[in-house]
Order: C-alpha cells, then structure tokens, then sequence
C-alpha cells in the first residue's frame, strides 16, 4: 500500500532529470509498471494485495467460527464483500466518466470477482487448494494457447514488444482474453464500442489472479497453523524459489510468457514466488529476530489498506492543490526544479500518512 501510494512522488518523471544516471535509471524502472514482459518492484504491488488477501483469509474465518458465526452468514458476508469490492472498483475507474464505466481490470473488482472461489478453498484441504491452483494455470495457459484469432484491438503504434512464434498468443489485445472483452464489456452501456483496452488488461484477469490468492491463502494457512520462527521462513523461502525458478523456466521456454498485465500463468509463479520471499524476508526479521519497531509506520498504513487505496484513487488533486495554495511552491524547490514533484508528493504522503495514524490512534478501521 505505501509503494501504490508513493506513485505521487512521480519519481519516473524526477528520473527523466537524470538518464544515464545507475541510481535514477534504477528508479525508474522499479516505480514504473514494464511495457509489457519482465517485472520491476511497481509490477509487484498489485500480486502483493492479491497475495495478501489469501493469507488473511484463514486468520478472518478462525476468528468469526470462533465468534460463534455460521456458515450461512460466512457466505452472506463473503459474497455482500465481492459485490462491494467489484462496484467500487467500477466506481473508482469511472471518476471523471460521462457515465458509469463499466470495466474489471481494477484490483479491487479483480478480487472480488475472484472471492467467492478463494472463501469456498478457505474450508478446502490442503491437497485441494493445490489441485485447484494446478488446474486454474493448466487451464488459463490452454485457453490462450488455443486462441486462433488473427484480428487486433487498440495497439500503439510504436509498439515493439509483440512475441514471435508461438508466443504470439500472448500478444497485446490480440489474445484470447481480449476476444472475450470485446464481445463481454459491449453488454454494457457504453459511450463507445469496447475494442480493447489501452494497457491490455482483462475482465479474465480475475481468473489467474485467483491462483495469486490461493498462494496466499496457503501461506497463510502455514503461517496460522505453524510456529513463526526459522522453519516457517525457510519453508517460505523455498516455495518462493521453486515457484520463481519454474516462471522464468516457464517464461524463457516460450511457452508462456511472463506478462502481469494480463496475468499469465508464468506470471503468477514468477509474482507469486516473490511475495513467497518477501513474506519469509519480513517473517524472519520481525517475528523471529524480533526487529519490530521499524515497522510501525507501515502498520499503520497496512490497518486501513482500503482507506489508503481509495485516498490515492480520490484526493491526491485535493491535497495537493491544498499544500500550493497554504504554502506556494517554495518549499517544494529548495532541491531545484527537477526535485518538485517529488518533494510535493512527499507533502501529500505526509497528510495520508497523519489520517491513517488518526484513524489508528482512535481504532477506526475500514473494511468490507
């Protein structure tokens, strides 16, 4: 959530100051979703929140069947969060519309589109749960592989990242689940014809994002049922490895190649594998070395992941129009020019982070 967040430091565009630089090319790459293959720090974010929705799971159902909640209200519960999580995600992408925009690609409808499949696992046996994952990858990688469509949607002119060969199926709005959208969003009212979208992104997105959620419904499960201590993080670490090994065999093969933007079966191996190393990395130095006040900042954040989701979707025009009108633009170039945005961002991280520590402070947390 602070990585989503920190986008309004516009770091890729302080970065542009400076090409040819090691340290700013670096940041450039990491604060910058990549055109199409490959992965930098920024792609990870949206696998980190699916991820995480699946290691909270079996944490929230032992703590409402121990309220004494039954199945049925489990359910109700579950099924009233996914319709909640995928409007909003309607609503948000609609801001600035002429009328509701009817399109899925947003994390938040992406997993709530995907909830209903990964509550019903959260009762699953273990061997299930990876059965289910096998099947969902075997399944999503034969859909594209069997694509035999020829016709293209919205492509940019200068593109030059289309795959060759077999690998082809792949290719930006010319993959199976574009076909799907152009037929699917076109239900919907609309002010124009749906040919594809800009980024390549995908209604079917939801159907592999729900294998990056049963990662994190299995690690979850290990965390819950387990003692957090060094065989926890060594377990972590190496299903991290293993599933990041097979990814990039997987993608390097060119069989299936790694693209987040339309979440493909290699991609959700080579981002799952991550969020595998990241949670063994941040186990080990937190629970069992114990290095714990560091972190504080970042709970406070983590408490209210749907508050600051939305305040970076709603406010950061307001905010940062607010701090130009109270204090100008001196303070934001005391670095010089090239610095501006950055410092101006860092203004508006600040404000965000001070609601998010009131509503800490005074127990106020929003969930769906």
């Amino acid at each position: 959530m602070f990585l989503m967040a920190a986008q309004v430091m516009q770091l890729p565009d302080v970065a542009e100051h400076f090409k040819g630089n090691a340290f700013w090319d670096a940041v450039a790459f990491h604060t910058s979703h990549v055109a199409w293959t490959g992965c930098s720090l920024h792609d990870l974010i949206q696998p980190s929140f699916s991820f995480m929705v699946g290691v909270a799971l079996p944490f929230s159902l032992a703590a409402r069947m121990s309220r004494g909640a039954s199945t049925s209200s489990l359910w109700s519960h579950a099924l009233l969060r996914a319709v909640i999580l995928v409007m909003l995600g309607v609503a948000l992408r609609s801001m600035g519309k002429p009328q509701t925009n009817w399109t899925f690609e947003d994390t938040l409808s992406q997993i709530g589109l995907g909830y209903p499949f990964l509550f019903a696992l959260g009762f699953a046996a273990m061997r299930l749960r990876w059965l289910t994952f096998a099947v969902i990858l075997a399944g999503y990688w034969l859909l594209f592989a069997l694509y035999s469509g020829t016709s293209t949607g919205p492509v940019p002119k200068d593109w030059t990242h289309h795959f060759t060969g077999f690998a082809a199926n792949w290719n930006l709005n010319a993959n199976a689940a574009w076909a799907f959208d152009t037929w699917f969003m076109n239900l919907f009212p609309r002010v124009k014809e749906f040919t594809g979208n800009s980024g390549g992104y995908s209604t079917l997105n939801f159907i592999p994002t729900l294998a990056t959620m049963l990662l994190g419904l299995i690690a979850g499960q290990w965390i819950k049922d387990g003692p957090r201590d060094a065989a926890l993080c060594k377990r972590l670490a190496i299903a991290g490895a293993i599933s990041l090994a097979v990814g990039y065999a997987w993608h390097i093969s060119g069989l299936c190649p790694s693209v987040k933007k339309i979440w493909t079966p290699s991609w959700v191996l080579v981002s799952g594998g991550w969020c595998f190393l990241l949670m063994a990395a941040f186990l080990w130095i937190i629970d069992v070395r114990g290095f714990q006040r560091w972190a504080s900042p970042l709970v406070i954040i983590g408490m209210n992941s749907i508050a600051i989701y939305i305040m970076s979707w709603t406010m950061d025009g307001f905010f940062g129009e607010m701090l130009t009108t109270h204090l100008g633009k001196a303070p934001f170039l005391i670095l010089g020019p090239a610095f501006e945005p950055m410092l101006h961002g860092v203004g508006i991280l600040l404000i965000y982070w001070l609601i998010l520590w009131w509503m800490y402070r005074n127990k106020v947390f929003i969930r769906i």
